[in-house]
Parts: structure tokens; C-alpha cells; sequence
């Protein structure tokens, strides 16, 4: 089998609205989502399709270039089965971009599970879980609002909520207080700062705030790249730490793991460069003794299928995870929704991811761009 072509398409999924606005978290406002469709085609008539799905810069728009201009030509005529030496040409060629190469990674799965009439599961180590237990973020909003939209998602099952902090100290307690009296004391909630503590006076301050609250953990207190400053948080806060935007690839993971600066890793497949580099870091972690989540940006359908089968075959999943960015927009474009019941996400059924895109549900995101 040979990779005969790669498209790399370009579409803007419409996010939901929060609160009557947009979606408002520790770094700013979600303005803008490009993400990208990769599919590869095969001189054996079988295709997969994999996603880009990045809210940073550059948007997933831009990195769809990188896939048509230096990914495609080195990659045609490539065995699509070899997934690691593909990986090893794509981190050659191209510096950084993770989520492209998590794209193509991801449409290279689907090819194998496709060709091997197994899931995607099946390939990186089998079932460990039938399901994985969800967590929902709460964006920015009014303590009232807030607490409203996490009573409504333990009513759907959910036994996890995330409760974007970063509106200063007064108003986070107030967020974490209204929620807390509102879903009472069994449900676990935790708290994401994206990345919005400028120090760690500001970061351990506030979480002494809130430990009242009964935190399960506390994500992401300080900039990405501030290990030292969250070991000093790690060790200094009752509440355990769990790195995000610190991690991408597997040598940020295991900086991480050097500084001993959180007490959980979330794992991203974008960001990680793909399911490949992504079970690498469960490994990794795994050794080290520091448990894992499954951290979303948000995807859609095609990156939430990922995700899933990710966390399905990881043994080293400890914790809910927001294997649920497909519920994160306005609808999904593929024919058959991710199941997603009682805040438990499933597999999708069938041979590779298992999904199929409506693709005029497709197009005109496409055409949203181009509008």
C-alpha cells in the first residue's frame, strides 16, 4: 500500500455561544477557529481522514499549508503503515507544527484500521476501558450563570465539571461557591487557569481561596513554560497540579516530569503531534508514576473520535477527561454522533476511527471561510 495524495482542507466549525457571548477563558476569547480536514488517499482505494485542531497560532488554516507544501511531497509514495518512520520523516522535515502532523497521524490510523478491518483501539494496545468518563468546561461567565450551566450538566450524568478560574480572586470564589452549593458535594470539580496567573503569589493565593471548595485539581496555574514556578505551586498547594499547556510533544512531557512540576499530565493528540507521539507520553508518564487525563482543543467529531480510541486503550488514563469538544459547537459534522451519554463517551463502531463526515455539513464550513 502507497500514499498516492494528501488534501489538507481548510473549515471553521461554528462554536456554541456561553452565556449569550463568546467562548471567554484564561488566555482571551476564542475568536476565529480554522481547523483542517487531512484526508490521505491510497493506491488501494482506502482513504483516512484526520484532523488539525488548534485554537493557538498559527490557526489550523495556516498549518493545512504546511501539509500540501512540505508534508505531501515527501509522504507520497510512502507505505502509510509505517507510521513511526513516517513520523520520523514528518519531525525532519517540519519543526513544531504538531498539529499537522497530528492530522496526518490520525489519518494514517484510520488507513491501518481500515486495511486491518479492526478499530483504531485495537491498534494502539487494545481496550483497557469500555468508556472514558468525561469533564465539561465552564467558560467565563457570571457566578449565577456559571453555576446554572453546572447543574445542568450533572443532570446529563456528568461527574466531573471544569471551572475556567482567571476573573480575579473575589470573583473566582464567588464562580466556585455558587457552583459548588449548586451540584453538591459528590460531584468533582476542578479548575482551569489557562495559563492566566502572572505569578506564583497571585496562583497560591487564590488557590488557598478555594480549597474550601473540596478541588480535585487545579490545571494549568502559570505560563506554559514556568516549570520551576509550578513545582514551587505543586509543593506549596493543597491542591494537586495538573500540567496542560506545558506539554506538547514528548520532550516537553519530560521536562515536566524532570522539574517535578505537576502531580497529573494531561495529554493532548494535536497537541503531541498525533496518537503515535501521544501514547509516548502515556508511557512516559506511566514509568515516572504520574497519572494522566485527555485534554481537548476543543476537536471536532474527527479529533473527539481520536481522542476516544486514545483513551480507551491507555491503561495510565486516571482521570475524566474532555474527550468531548464535538459537544462544544453549535452541531457535528459527521453522519453519526459521537456517543456520548451520562457524561461517558464511547467508541465509535466500525473498522479505523469509525465515523463518516456529512459532508454538506462540511462544506459549508468550508464556505464560512470563504464567505
Amino acid at each position: 500500500m502507497r500514499i498516492t495524495k494528501i488534501e489538507a482542507i481548510p473549515y471553521a466549525p461554528p462554536l456554541r455561544k456561553f452565556f449569550g457571548s463568546g467562548v471567554k477563558l484564561g488566555f482571551g476569547e476564542l475568536k476565529n477557529i480554522q481547523f483542517g480536514l487531512v484526508k490521505i488517499h491510497t493506491n488501494q482505494n482506502i482513504f483516512g481522514i484526520g484532523e488539525i485542531s488548534n485554537v493557538f497560532s498559527p490557526n489550523g488554516g495556516e498549518q493545512c499549508r504546511k501539509v500540501k507544501d512540505i508534508l505531501q511531497p515527501i509522504l507520497v509514495g510512502e507505505d502509510p503503515r509505517n507510521i513511526a518512520r513516517i513520523h520520523n520523516l514528518m519531525n525532519n522535515a517540519l519543526e513544531g507544527m504538531e498539529p499537522a502532523k497530528a492530522g496526518v497521524d490520525i489519518a494514517l490510523y484510520d488507513i491501518v484500521g481500515k486495511a486491518l478491518c479492526i478499530p483504531v483501539y485495537q491498534l494502539l494496545g487494545g481496550k483497557v476501558r469500555d468508556h472514558i468518563n468525561l469533564s465539561y468546561s465552564i467558560m467565563f461567565g457570571e457566578p449565577d450563570e456559571m453555576a446554572e450551566l453546572a447543574k445542568e450538566l450533572v443532570s446529563d450524568g456528568f461527574g466531573t465539571v471544569k471551572v475556567k478560574v482567571g476573573q480575579g480572586i473575589e470573583k473566582d470564589e464567588a464562580v466556585l461557591k455558587a457552583i459548588r452549593m449548586a451540584v453538591g458535594n459528590k460531584v468533582n470539580i476542578r479548575i482551569d487557569a489557562n495559563m492566566s496567573w502572572k505569578t506564583i503569589n497571585e496562583a497560591l493565593e487564590t488557590l488557598k481561596k478555594l480549597e474550601p471548595f473540596s478541588i480535585e485539581l487545579a490545571e494549568q496555574p502559570l505560563a506554559d513554560y514556568d516549570l520551576e514556578g509550578m513545582a514551587y505551586i505543586r509543593k506549596h498547594s493543597k491542591i494537586p497540579i495538573m500540567a496542560d499547556e506545558s506539554v506538547w510533544t514528548p520532550n516537553s512531557a519530560m521536562k515536566v516530569i524532570e522539574k517535578k512540576s505537576a502531580d497529573i499530565i494531561s495529554v493532548y493528540v494535536s497537541e503531541a503531534g498525533g496518537l503515535f507521539r501521544a501514547s509516548q507520553i502515556f508511557s512516559m508518564c506511566e514509568a515516572a508514576n504520574i497519572p494522566n487525563a485527555i485534554g481537548s482543543m476543543p476537536e471536532t467529531g474527527i479529533g473527539t473520535a481520536a481522542q476516544i480510541h486514545l483513551g480507551i486503550a491507555m491503561s495510565n488514563l486516571q482521570y475524566a477527561s474532555d474527550c468531548c469538544g464535538s459537544l462544544y459547537y453549535d452541531h457535528d459534522f459527521l453522519k453519526k454522533p459521537i456517543k456520548i451519554i451520562k457524561g461517558r463517551a464511547y467508541p465509535p463502531q466500525g473498522p479505523g476511527l469509525g465515523i463518516e463526515l456529512d459532508n454538506n455539513i462540511f462544506k459549508s464550513w468550508c464556505n464560512h471561510i470563504n464567505s
